[in-house]
């Protein structure tokens, strides 16, 4: 019987995703992803914006009885 030989993979041998793409490819999914993070970035800005608008609305429309339970005598006095 013939001996069975292993085959040893080197880390430096082994072929990565990038290795096998394009570099037009690459190129493409790297501009993809920066559009993508850039969405997010916005997203998360108008929603904070929004945020911001709504508790100046909520502070803005409150009674004077809620006024004074939140700052109560904290104000000055002019």
């Amino acid at each position: 019987m013939a001996k069975k030989q292993k085959q040893t993979v080197n880390k430096d041998d082994s072929v990565t995703l990038k290795d096998q793409l394009n570099a037009d490819v690459l190129a493409k999914l790297k501009a993809a992803k920066q559009s993508l993070v850039a969405e997010e970035q916005a997203k998360e800005e108008e929603r904070q914006a929004k945020l911001a608008f709504e508790r100046k609305q909520r502070e803005k429309n409150m009674s004077f009885e809620e006024l004074l339970e939140k700052y109560g005598d904290k104000g000055s006095k002019f």
